[in-house]
């Protein structure tokens, strides 16, 4: 059934979007910048920050643009100079939460207060305060928290696991583990989602912890931990990988991750990984070999044991940790070579 569509007057233009759009729907579309903090896309609109308030005809007050349903004859207003003077406020006051070890106010909580006005990418805060957590993963600096609830709502929503809670009131509200444990001992799947929903970097991985983004390089891949295919983004820094990622709105993942997927990239450069190829020699003992010394030893072995018992005696089993263009040419060798289609990996399942 095709319901008819809201008409509404945006900054001086006419538009029309579908029942259920929200202000902040019709701005994005529209191309108007409208700076957002508590909001993301994946979770319910909260309305918390203000950050997105728009001015709208009629309306005693300003009105926050991300939980404010379009309806037919509104007129609204995403700029103007009062717009900009309060969601100015807005911003310092936020930012007057943040509670520095050394007392007072980092001069860097003005460009910090700009920054989220203007809508720039997430603020690496320095690391003062940290709340101490024995998981060697997730770390969370309690002084760049700015009560979004982001994370918590991520993990509510989203994850449906509460290993995040709002604790407290007023000036004493904080957000933490669920009964202030370790994320250890809570529901917590250690799956980074609230890594990747805060907007400030309070919570962040300490594996990467000191490394700028715009240091590292991204390559985007497909995660082999398993079959459902979701898109990552190995982050690297001078040839190591120091962090994946994922974002929003692509592949089947949407930007979410599995504790595997995240954080389990350490074996790309652990010591123990082989580098060369090894061939057992009568001893029992392994030795270096040549490719062409493996490759022959390989198609030795298999042929022998072809002639002997018949292809569909031979299997083959690739590790999820290989890539998607090796799995491919495993099965290939398996049903094109030695014409057996005994062929699984691990990630299948």
């Amino acid at each position: 059934m095709n319901h008819p569509k809201i008409h509404l007057n945006l900054d001086g233009q006419e538009m029309e979007v579908n029942p259920g759009t929200t202000l902040l729907d019709a701005c994005r579309e529209r191309g108007a910048s409208v700076p957002t903090l508590c909001h993301e896309d994946r979770l319910e609109p909260f309305g918390g920050c203000r950050m997105c308030l728009v001015e709208l005809d009629g309306a005693p007050r300003l009105v926050p643009a991300c939980k404010t349903p379009a309806s037919n004859g509104m007129v609204v207003r995403s700029a103007s100079a009062s717009l900009e003077r309060v969601r100015g406020t807005i911003a310092e006051m936020l930012m007057a939460e943040h509670r520095p070890a050394s007392g007072g106010r980092p001069d860097a909580m003005e460009k910090v207060a700009k920054r989220f006005q203007l809508g720039a990418p997430p603020i690496q805060f320095p690391l003062r305060d940290e709340y101490r957590d024995r998981n060697r993963f997730i770390g969370f600096d309690t002084n760049a928290c700015i009560l979004c609830n982001r994370c918590v709502r991520y993990c509510d929503e989203i994850m449906a696991v509460t290993a995040l809670e709002h604790f407290g009131q007023g000036p004493n509200a904080i957000v933490q583990p669920t009964d202030g444990l370790s994320f250890l001992d809570t529901s917590c799947e250690l799956c980074g989602g609230c890594i990747s929903s805060c907007p400030t970097g309070a919570l962040y991985e300490k594996e990467a912890h000191g490394i700028a983004e715009s240091a590292c390089e991204t390559t985007r891949t497909v995660c082999t931990f398993c079959g459902v295919g979701c898109v990552i983004d190995l982050n690297t820094k001078d040839g190591a990988v120091v962090k994946v990622t994922a974002e929003v709105g692509v592949g089947p993942n949407d930007g979410h991750l599995c504790t595997k997927g995240r954080f389990a990239w350490q074996f790309i450069h652990h010591g123990d990984r082989l580098t060369e190829p090894l061939v057992r020699g009568e001893d029992g003992v392994l030795y270096v070999a040549t490719w062409e010394e493996a490759y022959a030893r390989v198609v030795e072995g298999l042929s022998k044991v072809k002639e002997s018992y018949g292809p569909d005696s031979i299997g083959f089993l690739a590790s999820s940790r290989c890539t998607n263009e090796d799995v491919y040419a495993l099965q290939k060798l398996a049903r094109s070579v030695m014409g057996t289609n005994n062929v699984h990996s691990c990630a299948a399942t």
